[in-house]
Order: C-alpha cells, then structure tokens, then sequence
C-alpha cells in the first residue's frame, strides 16, 4: 500500500492505546511493538494494566493502555510525553491526556463517546468538544465501531465479536500514521486465529479499513517516518 500525502521524517515517536480492559489495547501494543523492533527502530514499552478483579465496563478504574516509543536512536525509556494518545472512551481520555503534549495527536473512537460513557466515566459532557481539548491538540475523531462493523459486515460474525475488531481497525490507523508494515501483524492473525477462518478474516479486514481510512481521510495531512536505528550488532532479549 503507498499513500500521495507527505510524509515526515523524525528521530522518534511516543504513542500510547488506551481503552477499556476488553478493547485490545495490550494487543495493538505489543503489535505495534513487534512491527516496530522489525522495522529496525529501537523500542520501549509501559503496559499499564488494570486490576485483575475487573472493574465495571467504562470506568476509569478499568482503562488499560500501552504505551511504546520507537526510534531512529538509542532510547532507555518508554517517553515522558506523548506525541500521540489513542483513547477508545471517555475513561481513557480523562485519565490519560494529561500526558499528551501540546500540539500532539488525539485519535478517538466517537462511538464510544456516548451518554452512558459519560455516565461510566464520571464526566459532565462530551470531552471531546471540550474548548481545552480542541484548542491544545490535534483532535481527529474517528467512528471506529461503526467503520469496523462495516469493515467486517460479509464475515458473518455476530455484532458482539464484529466490534471486537476495532482495536485491529485502529491498529491499521496507527500503523498508516506512523510508517508501519502491515505484514507481521498479518502473519499474527494468520497464526492467532487460523482454526478459525472467519474471525481470521476479519480482523485482516478491519486492519486493512484502519489503513485506508488513514490513506483517504483528509484528517490527516501527513504520515511519519521513523529510520531504522543504528544499533550495535548481536543478540538482543525481549523482556
């Protein structure tokens, strides 16, 4: 896939996923991560995870996030700022914002910003059109379920597993935004879920939607590039 928009060089990027505990983010994480170390660049990593005793859908208490910095450079740290906050909800916006810079990307899931998500969250309105929240980032809202279910509508999957593909939706997004390659993730799914076909083919039909919704939305301006690194030869461990 190639894409006509500039794309910009630049020395590291500083990302983090956060949804709900059921929303996948510890998966795109560690894709991101994979993809990343693959690529060449330096990598790492803040998994953020919730209580094992789950707390109520939507709350604050259950966000869980993922946070990866990949670079052209040596790093020793997962990075102090954000460069750009993926939020699934409201829970996840409010207790994680105040890590994105100034300027930084906000990417959210409008159709998780609802009146119960509110509710859930303990917010008072729509943060998304909040003054503070427009006026400090670059905000894109992005209707991720509703682009999923129509991503993976001839799979034959129930609504339940359908929305379950959205954090592959977003991971395509991300992947597009920041130069990755498709193709590890692509073996993943093939090795993840190939007993079982259909929900296969979906999730590669939901991360390649995320893709091209980044590749034609006029949203985005531009993509970003991160070099490989150049690192000392010989073996490294993930940990």
């Amino acid at each position: 896939m190639t894409t006509t928009k500039h794309v910009k060089s630049v020395s590291g990027i500083t990302v983090r996923l956060a949804g709900d505990s059921g929303d996948g983010m510890q998966l795109l994480g560690t894709q991101l991560t994979n993809t990343s170390a693959l690529a060449g660049n330096d990598v790492a990593t803040f998994p953020d995870f919730p209580a094992e005793i789950r707390a109520p859908r939507g709350t604050r208490a259950g966000v869980s996030g993922f946070q990866v910095q990949f670079a052209k450079e040596e790093i020793f740290t997962p990075g102090d700022t954000l460069d750009a906050l993926v939020v699934m909800n409201p829970a996840a916006l409010v207790t994680n914002i105040q890590d994105l810079r100034k300027g930084g990307i906000l990417i959210a899931n409008e159709d998780g910003f609802t009146d119960k998500d509110f509710k859930l969250a303990k917010v008072d309105a729509n943060p998304l059109e909040a003054t503070v929240i427009n006026d400090s980032y670059r905000l894109i809202k992005v209707p991720m379920t509703q682009l999923t279910r129509t991503a993976v509508s001839e799979h034959g999957l129930s609504p339940k597993i359908a929305d379950r593909c959205k954090n592959f939706f977003a991971m395509g997004l991300v992947y597009w935004l920041f130069g990755r390659s498709l193709d590890p993730t692509l073996r993943f799914i093939d090795n993840k879920f190939g007993k079982k076909p259909d929900v296969a083919s979906a999730n590669v039909a939901a991360l390649r939607a995320g893709w091209a919704f980044g590749e034609t939305t006029e949203a985005f301006g531009e993509s970003y590039q991160v070099e490989a690194a150049e690192l000392t030869p010989g073996t490294y461990r993930n940990i």
